[in-house]
């Protein structure tokens, strides 16, 4: 029996529903000898914002138990760098390219987005409002019905593609963020970045990492990530994207039982380059076996 696993978000139509997470894929081609890009639903690439950025000082990173702490702070070499070094590299990837944006108002994250809108082969942005790891701009913006609107707004008005909106879990009610962005034109959203978490070396009696608190990822977090992608897909018309803590295809399609049109992968990279062509196929075997012909037939049945 053939599966078609193509799923829609907004306007691009993927030939299955597994994306990986920004900050974990680098920009695509890391990944180039492990696995044929090609395969892949899209890939999102690093944080970009408008101008270089170094990050925060190290240590940056810390593993927890079932999960890791990161406080890398968006390091990248800014846009322009992306467009004349990395877009050239990458272009032809039969697959969808989704930059992921960072800003530290609403005008930076128009900019970096207008300067993306005339390259051919990237169709989609995700708007990151919710990095716990910067101290200006990210969850800044996410926390507050007002500032990830007036983000949006602003993007939707400098950006023709399809509009990503990435969600912070660090808030009271996810829905109402995810519902005040869907007002403003986004045609998606994706859910959740990750926790604010911290870890202490009590040998030294300090804290892991030099900005004390970061971001917490892997299995941890799914449980929390499922229930709020659950939530959100009852809450609003558009697609919502879910992520967190996925190791596995079982991992995945939880998510997508729970509403989610498509998922990202992001801390499996580190643990199995793989990881992401593993899940496709386990979608796959697991349509197959249990008689579903088409993808779409599994999101938010329960």
């Amino acid at each position: 029996m053939a599966v078609d696993l193509t799923t829609r978000i907004g306007s691009l139509t993927l030939k299955n529903p597994v994306l990986t997470a920004s900050g974990t894929f680098g920009y695509g081609e890391e990944f180039s000898d492990f696995i044929d890009l090609n395969r892949l639903g899209g890939f999102i690439i690093k944080g970009t914002t408008l101008h270089a950025r170094e990050g925060n000082p190290y240590p940056r990173m810390a593993e927890t138990p079932s999960g890791m702490l990161n406080a890398v702070g968006l390091q990248n070499k800014g846009i322009d760098y992306m467009i004349d070094h990395i877009y050239p590299r990458i272009k032809h990837v039969d697959s969808e390219i989704i930059v992921n944006v960072s800003g530290a108002s609403p005008e930076d994250y128009a900019e970096v987005c207008r300067r993306i809108a005339d390259r051919t082969s990237i169709n989609a942005v995700e708007i990151n409002i919710s990095c716990p790891n910067v101290k200006q701009g990210g969850m800044a913006f996410g926390t507050t019905t007002e500032g990830a609107a007036a983000v949006t707004r602003a993007v939707r008005e400098a950006f023709p593609g399809v509009v990503i909106v990435k969600l912070s879990p660090n808030v009271t009610d996810i829905t109402e963020i995810a519902r005040a962005v869907e007002a403003e034109g986004a045609d998606a959203v994706s859910l959740i970045n990750t926790l604010m978490g911290m870890a202490v070396d009590v040998e030294r009696r300090r804290p892991c990492l030099s900005t004390v608190t970061g971001g917490l990822s892997g299995p941890a977090v799914r449980p929390v990530a499922v229930r709020m992608v659950w939530q959100t897909a009852k809450a609003v018309k558009i697609p919502v994207i879910g992520l967190g803590g996925i190791m596995n295809g079982r991992d995945a399609l939880e998510f997508i039982l729970a509403g989610a049109s498509a998922i990202e992968i992001g801390t499996a990279n580190f643990i199995d380059p793989q990881a992401t062509i593993k899940v496709i196929d386990y979608i796959d075997d697991y349509c197959r076996c249990h008689g579903v012909d088409n993808i779409n037939d599994l999101i938010g049945v329960i």
